[in-house]
């Protein structure tokens, strides 16, 4: 018998050990983006359910834009801690918005703009569904002015468009 790949729904479920609260140690691999947002070794961090990172991207209204930095600060500060796990947070992030996609191609409805989630600093997410090209366009469908960098697009003045989420 073979093995059934999850699909991206099925990996979005919530994890039985998880929220998991951690004590920040220069040896995790996501401790770079974790100390730029703040935490120090030592400090307690967050590795937080799939399911609060998909209920802080749903509070993105049209017109607004949030990023993994405040989607991060948001779950600290919710667990009241110094920081959050960068990595498994960007992995949630990615796997919602495949979830989504896979939703929507199954004709069931999960509503969560996902486009309006950008990486850190305001650049496109390449593991989205279509690629960072699909989220350009829905961004763009949006009113929201994408500018190319290199091979990566970022929106521009992403700053000024920050929705506030708790």
């Amino acid at each position: 018998m073979g093995y059934k790949r999850k699909s991206c729904q099925e990996k979005l479920a919530d994890k039985k050990n998880l929220p998991k609260i951690l004590t920040l140690q220069k040896s995790f691999p996501c401790y770079n983006a974790v100390h730029k947002m703040g935490a120090e070794a030592g400090d307690d961090v967050v590795l937080v359910n799939p399911s609060e990172i998909v209920a802080l991207m749903k509070q993105v209204p049209k017109g607004k834009i949030i990023t993994l930095v405040e989607i991060c600060k948001a779950a600290a500060q919710k667990h009241h801690v110094k920081g959050c796990c960068s990595l498994t947070t960007g992995i949630f992030i990615m796997t919602a918005a495949n979830a989504a996609e896979e939703a929507a191609n199954e004709g069931k409805s999960l509503p969560l703009p996902y486009w309006r989630t950008l990486k850190v600093d305001g650049f496109l997410n390449e593991k989205y569904p279509g690629g960072a090209l699909a989220q350009k366009k829905l961004l763009e469908a949006e009113g929201f002015t994408i500018l190319t960098k290199g091979k990566k697009f970022v929106v521009k003045d992403f700053e000024k468009n920050l929705a506030e989420v708790k």
